[in-house]
């Protein structure tokens, strides 16, 4: 999997229902907070913050718009 880096928008990679979030929902790495620890920010569709919560980088996966060497 591909190491997460600062404004890379990602996808969660399990639910957490305490933030109402669930696996799948995107976000994006707006700040990082130690080695594979990202502050991630989550909005709906109107731009409106759902959640902002730290989240380690095992729990996250990048994606890409464009095609990538593998």
């Amino acid at each position: 999997m591909s190491q997460v880096k600062l404004l890379d928008t990602v996808a969660l990679l399990k639910d957490l229902p305490e933030y109402g979030l669930v696996k799948g929902q995107i976000g994006v790495a707006v700040e990082e907070l130690a080695p594979k620890v990202f502050e991630v920010a989550f909005a709906n569709i109107q731009g409106e913050t759902l959640a902002m919560l730290p989240l380690q980088t095992e729990f996250l996966m990048v994606l890409y718009y464009d095609s990538v060497a593998a």
